[in-house]
């Protein structure tokens, strides 16, 4: 008998170099490695489409050997969630934000970010690169520090259900981790932020 166990997930790509995508677990944050290869028809085609980012509610099983597949698949929100390293010229909020940080003697701070027309665009958090070897930014794309939290305070407090653009950066040349949460995914600041820092979409 398979064992199988279903639940909603975020998508991200996998760090290990084989094919398969990173579901982390959207209650309990636990990480799975999920085969990308060897389905049929619709399922495939539901595999092929999706993106890091993306909230999907799937149904795994485990094969005799015990790797994880996809039984069935659902996407219920396609953010997208791209990890860039090494930028340079990081934009001024960042910086600000971070000096603000840095006043306070605090390891992190936010920031809220608007428009032209002073309407909120996204949301802006600054973390303290960590000595040692603690590496943030890898962390995040491992999901061993979990980016839910950061996007559930965004969800529940926008009043929509809009897939958001999210953006991890190490920059080269600053002391700090920086994760840019677009609240609209491929409008104006999310395509001058990609077009910014060369991450184009897939």
């Amino acid at each position: 008998m398979e064992l199988t166990t279903s639940g909603r997930f975020r998508v991200l790509d996998s760090p290990r170099e084989r094919p398969e995508l990173l579901l982390i677990d959207l209650d309990s944050f636990d990480p799975t490695y999920v085969e990308t290869q060897g389905y049929d028809d619709a399922l495939a085609d539901a595999v092929d489409r999706l993106r890091s980012g993306f909230v999907v509610e799937a149904t795994l099983t485990w094969t005799e050997d015990g790797t994880p597949r996809f039984a069935s698949l659902d996407v219920e929100r396609e953010t997208r969630l791209e990890f860039v390293d090494g930028v340079t010229g990081v934009f001024e909020a960042a910086r600000e934000t971070w000096q603000t940080a840095e006043a306070e003697n605090e390891g992190m701070n936010s920031s809220v970010t608007y428009d032209t027309d002073g309407a909120p665009n996204g949301v802006l958090y600054v973390f303290a690169k960590q000595a040692g070897a603690r590496d943030l930014f890898e962390e995040f794309r491992s999901g061993v520090r979990p980016i839910e939290p950061l996007l559930q305070r965004v969800n529940e407090n926008r009043d929509d259900d809009d897939p958001r653009e999210v953006f991890v950066m190490r920059p080269a040349d600053e002391p700090f981790v920086l994760v840019y949460i677009v609240f609209r995914a491929e409008g104006v600041l999310a395509n001058t932020v990609r077009d910014t820092y060369d991450c184009p979409r897939e």
